[in-house]
């Protein structure tokens, strides 16, 4: 059956909503406030995952008969995590740090509901071309790297930056649809081309 279940996407970004639109979803946004803080011995991976846990599972705390959809994505690049750039002198820095060389994107993905929460980490090797400090600032100055890990958006002016990619394109945007789907399936949903059903 279709589900009337209400789908809430606790995150601000608007690439993850971008995709959910994309697959004729239409959740409503929460952005929790959370501990954004790396402990100390975590790896990338076990970081980016528990955010995005803790994203959906603070927003399904007070939404008890929602699926709530938690992300997060960094960059990693030679044991360096990547977040956000705090400023455009940052973001260009981040920038020439990738400039001709291979990083990865990793993005974590959560869904809470009534019957727990289930989540997963999606990675993909992407490799920079080689480019000068000139336009690593022409391109912050169009203000798009400011709010993206890593500082660039592979699915805006920051593709002019890309190589080469190996792996999910989704995942560097953030909303690995792959992923996505495997998790809704782990609780007890299924995809049907713009809506949801259960699977019990």
């Amino acid at each position: 059956m279709v589900s009337k279940t209400r789908l809430i996407l606790a995150s601000n970004s608007p690439r993850r909503l971008d995709v959910l639109r994309q697959l004729g979803l239409d959740p409503s946004v929460r952005s929790p406030a959370i501990d954004e803080s790396w402990i100390e011995g975590e790896s990338p991976e076990a970081y980016v995952e528990r955010l995005a846990r803790s994203k959906a599972e603070a927003v399904a705390e007070t939404e008890l008969d929602a699926l709530v959809i938690g992300g997060d994505t960094i960059v990693v690049s030679e044991d360096r995590l990547l977040g956000k750039p705090e400023d455009e002198d940052r973001a260009v820095e981040m920038l020439l740090s990738l400039a001709g060389r291979k990083h990865l994107v990793l993005t974590g993905l959560a869904i809470s509901g009534q019957d727990g929460t289930v989540s997963a980490v999606s990675g993909t090797e992407v490799r920079f071309r080689s480019f000068t400090e000139a336009e690593a600032r022409r391109y912050v100055m169009s203000g798009e790297p400011m709010d993206k890990a890593g500082a660039y958006a592979i699915q805006g002016l920051g593709a002019a930056l890309v190589a080469e990619i190996v792996g999910d394109y989704y995942t560097v945007m953030g909303f690995p649809i792959g992923t996505f789907l495997d998790l809704l399936l782990q609780s007890g949903w299924r995809y049907e081309f713009g809506s949801l059903s259960q699977t019990n």
